[in-house]
């Protein structure tokens, strides 16, 4: 590590063999022992002699490292403006952080967002809320400006899993150990219960039309469910472990699943077949983040993140920061930034350069 620039209020430690900077600030000290830092194609040191692969995320650099947590992050949401990322895990109390993406800083928490781990948590696409749950069985709404408590949703008899919300910020959907709920986000009260389950279900989303629901549980079943009327439109064996993430592409047209098989799937909603499967990963994939181009899928695993491009099935680049599983992702609404979360505690924040 050479080029080590102390100042006043801040640490700047410039790694300059990958041309890559970290800024920590105080409280959030660059650790004793620098985790592995690169981006590497397909697994190997980059050529520099070689063109690499061009998209607006093809080049990403590490710019922050967050530490705050005294657990494994396991959900990471972007603000609609990509000023403020929250971050939300396994701490014994339960709390989400605010970071501040620009400065690198912790901007804000929520005490006791959950009474036990935070198992996921997003920001509505108004701005206005900020969603949690957990293991504790329930679901909690904050008003993201001054981070006040504004209601808990109480129906589920066990953890509840994974959320998802309609564009429209007016529906919200839950998938929990005893199944699916739907929410009148605006009045805060339920509204429908879904079929029973006889597995955990592990993820949903929502298509960007609002009019579909993606449900993936622990068998490795993907079901796909009118929103409206909350009948199943298809169920499909997808994976042969639990399907732990899902995501539409931005046309609606092929849903992403992910899974404990170590494989990433694209599926056309249309015929219901595989169009592509993506390999590379070794171990479990744990979380999808869509790009918001929409070319772009990254994938965070116990062995790393993956960048691919979802057109061609191309490995782009991987990233190796965290120095332990990796179990949540987000891209920023304007597809500048990655945030990646761990087993290690840390919010790494990676910029495209």
């Amino acid at each position: 590590m050479n080029n080590i620039l102390i100042r006043s209020s801040f640490l700047l430690t410039c790694l300059t063999v990958f041309n890559l900077c970290i800024m920590e600030y105080p409280g959030l000290a660059v650790p004793k022992s620098v985790p592995k830092i690169s981006a590497a194609k397909n697994g190997d040191i980059p050529d520099t002699s070689q063109p690499a692969t061009r998209s607006r995320f093809s080049n990403p650099q590490l710019l922050y490292s967050l530490k705050g947590h005294l657990g494994t992050i396991k959900s990471l949401a972007f603000s609609p403006d990509g000023l403020t990322v929250a971050s939300g895990g396994s701490d014994n109390d339960g709390y989400i952080l605010l970071w501040d993406v620009v400065k690198g800083r912790k901007k804000g928490i929520i005490n006791r967002a959950q009474k036990t781990a935070v198992q996921s948590l997003l920001i509505s696409p108004d701005g206005q809320n900020l969603i949690s749950c957990g293991s504790d069985s329930t679901i909690n709404i904050w008003n993201l400006k001054d981070n006040s408590f504004l209601r808990s949703l109480v129906t589920h008899s066990s953890n509840v899993m994974s959320l998802a919300v309609t564009p429209d910020s007016k529906i919200l959907v839950s998938g929990a150990v005893d199944g699916i709920r739907m929410w009148d986000l605006l009045q805060r009260r339920p509204l429908a219960t879904l079929a029973k389950f006889d597995n955990l279900v592990y993820t949903v989303a929502i298509s960007p039309d609002g009019q579909i629901l993606a449900s993936g549980d622990s068998s490795g079943t993907i079901k796909l469910w009118n929103l409206s009327s909350g009948k199943i439109i298809r169920t499909f064996v997808a994976h042969s472990s639990t399907v732990s993430s899902l995501n539409f592409t931005r046309n609606g047209d092929t849903l992403i699943s992910a899974s404990r098989d170590r494989t990433i799937k694209l599926w056309n909603l249309n015929s219901g077949k595989v169009e592509r499967t993506l390999t590379g990963h070794t171990d479990w994939v744990n979380a999808i983040a869509l790009h918001p181009d929409g070319d772009i899928l990254a994938s965070a695993g116990r062995d790393g993140v993956r960048l691919w491009n979802i057109n061609t099935g191309e490995l782009i680049t991987s990233l190796y920061a965290h120095s332990d599983w990796v179990s949540a992702i987000a891209f920023s609404p304007d597809g500048q930034t990655l945030a990646t979360g761990g087993f290690d505690k840390r919010v790494y924040l990676w910029r495209s350069m």
